[in-house]
């Protein structure tokens, strides 16, 4: 019989929350080195170059490689010979504690993203507990945990699909990946799980994406089951598809595809899919007994020798004198440096500006959006000389409802978040003549570096959600939508589908 002591696991899943949260894993290194090599797409290049340099930064640093620190999803092995002899909690509350001392550790305090009550008040728990944790009894005498800290932009792209037993799983991937979009944050991984029952189907596909990257050993060697068929099939013609990183259009749009199985209904063929994004945490270790679990951290010669800088031919902008008539200039693809003020907001205050609206009030604290720039993003929480923690963009497609009540009745000059905006969006940007600047998804402390002042201008109580006011100078960005409703994630893997050349492009 093995003892395992509370205080281990306990440190074990706080120590390794913290690890994953500022180091990729080195098999997502190399395989997005080797995509920025193979890359020849400027824009994806470009976008590819700004995560690698923000991982770099983050590994030094020791900050988040994200805003979005994460819902934790816990894979729990617990031996049938194990004993827990001290233990005075369950065991999903020593995991649960381990959260909590993660995200709010005050050298790297993490972002609190999960709320209670999801249906009614949706208040943050304000220590980003509790987990999601899946249990599974085996033999033996150890607990084996695999930790995900799974960010919400590629969380929401999942998909699950009841599929006839004679269907092709590959046609309905094909299909379904471009309307995913691009909040999450390609180039990833693809989770693939097939079989059993619903939930069953979508728990492989999870668990999936814990694998390591192996997709170029696999084509070096050649598929030799029907699944690794089915993995190399999907990962050519999903990167054929031109969708690229960021949804700018390019060649790396998955760095591998995985696949898992399990014996399923004669009626049934249920497919999930799951993306992981380019921040890609996951961590695993064993407690046998011997004390806490310990994760070395990767040498940084492992990191390709990549160092983004601005284009020298990206345009500057003060955002204090900015009008629609000069945005109105901003050609689709062009690289801006923004330097001025700017304020921020997402889902939450959204809704509550839209509630003043509807209820004919003034907005508080004379809050006024007039000629004003909105960043879509809820920032880590500073420490030590910071004045903002690692604050990259959220997805903009959450606030394309509010977009014609922002820019119309508030006069919004422009909108800046990740990936691509929906019809409802794009229409309110051409009757307006406003425009829409796309910040790299997964570049977050990078993107921090430029932001020099920030102070919270209304609604304190909605915690990350506040609506603050930044200070930036050459924070670097993409006109993404022009001010004719041009959208470069229309434009761009178009043309790059067509110049791969291996599917068809849809007449519309």
């Amino acid at each position: 019989m093995t003892a395992i002591r509370q205080q281990d696991l306990i440190e074990s899943v706080a120590g390794a929350l913290q690890f994953m949260s500022y180091y990729h894993p080195v098999d997502y290194l190399e395989a997005l080195g080797e995509a920025y090599r193979r890359e020849a797409s400027p824009a994806a290049k470009d976008a590819i170059a700004q995560i690698l340099t923000n991982s770099r930064m983050c590994a030094e640093g020791h900050r988040p490689l994200c805003q979005d620190t994460g819902i934790v999803v816990a894979f729990v092995k617990v031996g049938m010979n194990v004993t827990w002899p001290d233990a005075t909690m369950a065991v999903s509350d020593m995991i649960n504690e381990g959260v909590r001392r993660a995200y709010l550790d005050p050298d790297n305090r993490l972002r609190a993203s999960i709320l209670a009550d999801p249906i009614g008040s949706r208040r943050n728990t304000r220590d980003n507990t509790p987990a999601v944790i899946h249990y599974e009894i085996v033999s033996g005498d150890t607990v084996e945990v695999t930790l995900s800290a799974k960010g919400g932009g590629s969380e929401n792209k999942a998909k699950l699909v009841m599929l006839n037993p004679s269907d092709s799983i590959v046609d309905w991937v094909v299909q379904t990946v471009p309307t995913m979009g691009a909040g999450w944050c390609p180039p990833g991984m693809l989770g693939i799980g097939v079989g059993g029952t619903a939930e069953k189907a979508m728990l492989l596909a999870k668990e999936s994406l814990m694998e390591p990257i192996d997709i170029h050993e696999l084509l070096a060697r050649g598929p030799r089951t029907p699944l690794e068929k089915l993995r190399v099939e999907l990962y050519e013609k999903v990167n054929a598809l031109g969708i690229g990183a960021q949804g700018l259009g390019g060649l790396a749009t998955v760095l591998d595809v995985k696949v898992r199985d399990y014996p399923t209904h004669a009626a049934s063929q249920p497919v999930a899919m799951i993306p992981n994004c380019a921040a890609t945490r996951h961590a695993h270790f064993t407690l046998d007994g011997s004390g806490a679990a310990h994760l070395d951290p990767p040498d940084l010669a492992r990191w390709p020798d990549v160092h983004w800088t601005p284009a020298p031919t990206a345009r500057r902008v003060n955002l204090d004198t900015l009008t629609r008539a000069e945005a109105a200039a901003w050609q689709p693809g062009e690289a801006l440096l923004l330097t001025g003020r700017i304020l921020t907001g997402r889902d939450a205050a959204h809704q509550r500006i839209a509630d003043y609206h509807a209820r004919g009030e003034a907005l508080p604290g004379g809050l006024d959006f007039h000629n004003r720039v909105i960043y879509y993003v809820g920032p880590v929480d500073p420490v030590r000389d910071e004045v903002v923690g690692p604050a990259g963009p959220t997805t903009s497609t959450r606030m394309d409802k509010f977009s014609g009540l922002m820019l119309e009745q508030h006069g919004l000059v422009a909108m800046i978040g990740k990936a691509e905006r929906g019809p409802a969006a794009i229409t309110a940007i051409k009757r307006t003549g406003a425009v829409y600047l796309m910040a790299v998804g997964g570049a977050a402390y990078l993107v921090a570096k430029a932001i020099k002042g920030a102070r919270v201008v209304a609604f304190a109580d909605l915690g990350m959600e506040a609506i603050y006011e930044f200070d930036v100078k050459d924070m670097p960005v993409t006109v993404a939508v022009d001010a004719r409703g041009t959208s470069v994630h229309e434009t761009g893997p178009r043309e790059w589908q067509a110049r791969i050349g291996k599917i068809p492009i849809a007449v519309v």
